[in-house]
Formats: C-alpha cells, structure tokens, sequence
C-alpha cells in the first residue's frame, strides 16, 4: 500500500522489483479536468523521497500543461519570432534562422521541450563537429564538419531559446548549462606590415580605390561602418567622423543597419592628411555616402571584399581579410606609443581590457621594449 505523504509532498511505495516510487500530482487537464501524475524511481527510500522533493518543486516552477504542448524546434519558432527578432540585429536573422533550420530542428527539433537534456545536446554539438556542414555546391571543397565557432554560436542560440522558456516556466533548467563546448580555434592575425604599405596604397591609387582604403588604415572603422559613412557625418574643419551606421547584407538587399554595440556609435579623430584625403572624395562624388556604389547608393560590403583581394594581388601581397586591415590600424597605432583606451575607443570595443586581450601580443612586445630601455637607462646610471 502506498505511504501517504503530507500535502503536497506525493506520496511514495516500494514496488514489486525492489524499487521506491514518488508519486506526485503536476497539474490538471484543462480540456478533461483529469488530475496529471507523475512519479520518480529510486532504490532507495530516502533517495526516492530526495528527488521526489526535487521534483515537485521543479514542478512548482513549471507550467506542465504548457510545456507539454511545445517540441524544442516548435519553441525554437516560438522564441525566434517573438524574441530573437526584437534583440537581435536585422543582420544577424538569417543567421539564426539558419542555425534552427538547417542544424537544430533536423536534429532534436521532435524532441518535447520538457525532455531535452545536456546530453541531447553533447551529441547535437559532436555531430555537428563532424559532418554539420549542410551540402551547398559552393561547400563541396570545404571540410564537413563545422567550427568551433559556430557549434559555440549555435549553443548560444539554443540557451538564450531556453532561458526565455525558463521565464515562461515551460522548463525549470537550461539544458546548455554545463554542456562541454569545443575549444576556439587560434585564428593568426594578419596585418600588413609598414614596409608593404607603400605598395597597397600605390596599386590602390591605380585601382581608383585609393581614398577609402586610406581612410580605412587611418581610423580602423569596421567595413560596414566605413561604407556607411555619409557627408553629413563629417566634420572636415574639427577633423572627426561621427560613426552613427553600418551597411550589411540582409535578405539579400544591401541596406543601412544599427551598428553593432552601444559603443560602436562614436566620435573617431582624423589628421589632417586624411581631412585632405576626404576633401579630394568630396569633389568626385555627388552622393550622400562618403564611398558610394557607381549608381550613387550604398557599397556591397562584399564588393569592397573583393576590391580588396584585387589589389593586394595585383602589388604582389598576400591575400588578408578586410578586417585585417582594422588590424593593421589597431597594431601600428599600438606599435608607435598610442594607448591602449584610445585604440579601444577608437575601434569602438566594449571595454580596453578586450582591446589589450585581442593585441596582447602587440603590447608584449611593447613592454619588453620597455623594459629593455629602463634597462639601458639603469645600466647607464650605474656607470656613472
């Protein structure tokens, strides 16, 4: 005969094959009013009425009847379109909707949202280190499996999804916590050193893209905030850009988008050769952009990509992404004494302890220059 509990406890019995069972109530069928059971199993009685305790205040957290209704890839649906459509950039919702459909859905999407658990997860994240890469044409020569940056992003996606079902008491634990995530592979910067930059500029000059590309090693600007500059962004006479917009691809249309983060809306200072520069672009454009498309309106970022590809090739350098050319701004600033809250503020990070992190490898050397010069000046004192 089952013992009875207090209320609200469950009750609890020992069963024919030796096992403890908890039984509790989790809530009631809105359509026939019938009472929902459910129970836990231990070999125990005190383990038995451990989790039996754990159980049903999960289940006070949880909205059973509710979370009953959802699939991780119906939630998935649910949280992009009222969630991660309002906080998340334009830029990035294909991205996501991406993730869901192509990785997500075909791999756990049946499974209830009640139900997944980290261990769903640890396979989804190895199969996807393996062959997640979904068969496109343009991916045949590509390796199958994704990166490590990606699995990582697409883990992110699925906790946010589930911490919004944590606050709307579907589930009472995030499944990704804990979930062991692969190692980021180090990605070598690249720049391009100051003896090399004579050749860039010279073969951009050649190339009529000679203005953005200076303008570009002179500020550091990510490539979608250069595009979207516009005239009335900048003050030639005080010598700052306003940095207010970017340009992306969304949906496949060229457009303006917010920029990045809160700190990437600032004020950047130019010198005065970059003013001149600017003045120069003035003259040859009628357009509100700073650097338009030959019909007046916004640049391709991709365009600009392989612009950039182009000329490297034709000054004979090797071939580096547009973002190595922020790189470039960010190291030789670095090099040459600026400090490192200027060059944070300048490439709009969110803090100069990710600036220092990302070019520690720039101020290391800095810092035995450093100490190689006390030394010289130490050593010169003691001689005398």
């Amino acid at each position: 005969m089952a013992k009875r509990r207090a209320n609200g406890e469950g009750n609890i019995r020992k069963r024919s094959d030796g096992r403890w069972e908890g039984r509790y109530t989790a809530g009631r069928d809105p359509d026939t009013g019938k009472v929902i059971y459910k129970n836990v199993l231990a070999k125990t009685q005190k383990d038995c009425k451990e989790k039996l305790k754990q159980a049903i205040e999960e289940n006070a957290k949880v909205d059973t009847i509710r979370a009953e209704q959802y699939t991780v890839g119906q939630w998935m649906d649910v949280w992009f379109e009222n969630c991660a459509k309002i906080k998340v950039r334009p830029s990035s919702h294909k991205t996501y909707r991406g993730y869901i459909d192509n990785h997500i859905k075909p791999s756990i999407g049946k499974i209830p949202l009640s139900k997944l658990s980290s261990l769903d997860l640890q396979k989804l994240y190895k199969k996807l280190l393996s062959c997640g890469r979904v068969e496109r044409i343009e991916s045949k020569s590509q390796p199958k499996g994704l990166s490590a940056k990606t699995v990582r992003n697409i883990n992110q996606v699925i906790s946010s999804a589930m911490d919004f079902a944590i606050d709307q008491k579907l589930i009472s634990a995030n499944p990704t916590d804990g979930c062991a995530l692969p190692k980021l592979e180090h990605r070598e910067m690249k720049t391009l050193p100051p003896e090399q930059l004579a050749s860039f500029l010279r073969e951009a000059k050649e190339s009529g893209v000679y203005e953005m590309y200076y303008i570009e090693l002179a500020t550091g600007l990510r490539r979608g905030e250069l595009l979207g500059l516009k005239w009335e962004d900048i003050d030639l006479e005080g010598g700052t850009i306003q940095v207010r917009r970017q340009i992306a691809r969304i949906n496949g249309e060229v457009v303006e988008a917010p920029l990045k983060t809160k700190n990437s809306y600032r004020s950047v200072s130019i010198a005065q050769d970059a003013v001149q520069i600017l003045k120069e672009q003035q003259g040859k454009t009628s357009s509100q952009y700073v650097f338009p498309s030959p019909t007046g309106g916004p640049i391709s970022p991709d365009s600009v990509l392989n612009m950039l590809h182009r000329v490297l090739k034709r000054a004979g350098l090797p071939r580096i992404r547009f973002h190595d050319m922020r790189h470039t701004f960010a190291t030789v600033a670095l090099q040459n004494g600026v400090d490192i809250k200027t060059v944070s503020g300048m490439l709009g990070h969110y803090s100069a302890g990710f600036t220092l992190d990302t070019y520690a490898h720039v101020t290391t050397q800095a810092q035995r220059q450093a100490a190689n010069t006390m030394a010289n000046i130490l050593s010169g004192a003691v001689e005398d």
